[in-house]
């Protein structure tokens, strides 16, 4: 019996790895802000850590500046142009959903650009994941959507 018992702990299953890595470690009070960026073609939602929490319009702007040097070692691209900053983000006329205008043209953007900007709004507390979201742009309005990924 004392042999069935060594031999089942010994194969109990689990196997040695690497060591797996994070990213490092936040000090001081914890404040950030969420943005989705893209890895491996999914957009994925990277919390950036931050002084003060910044306003909607700030958030538009980190998104279109892309990711920093860290996120982009890490693979994090965007597909949120640099010129659609400066943006403001208010309520639309009817108060239905969220309108975001934006400083270059929205229909040219990719649905993956479109997505990043209305997932980073919903992650920011900017309304919530059932808020639709306008974009209004140099050439016009985009249908709103919701986020895909709430």
């Amino acid at each position: 019996m004392l042999v069935l018992i060594a031999v089942l702990a010994a194969g109990c299953g689990v196997r040695p790895s690497g060591v797996i890595t994070g990213s490092p470690a936040l000090r001081g009070p914890s404040i950030g802000v969420g943005l989705y960026l893209v890895r491996d073609g999914e957009i994925t939602l990277v919390v950036r850590p931050a002084k003060t929490r910044p306003s909607p319009d700030e958030v538009i702007g980190l998104l279109a500046a892309g990711p920093d040097e860290y996120e982009r070692s890490l693979g994090f691209t965007s597909e949120v142009p640099a010129d659609l900053a400066p943006a403001s983000v208010g309520p639309v006329a009817d108060r239905s959903g969220l309108g975001v205008t934006l400083s270059g043209p929205v229909g040219t953007l990719s649905a993956t650009a479109v997505d990043q900007i209305v997932c980073t709004l919903g992650s920011a507390g900017i309304g919530d994941s059932s808020t639709p979201v306008t974009l209004h742009g140099s050439d016009g309005d985009r249908q709103s959507q919701v986020c895909p990924r709430f």
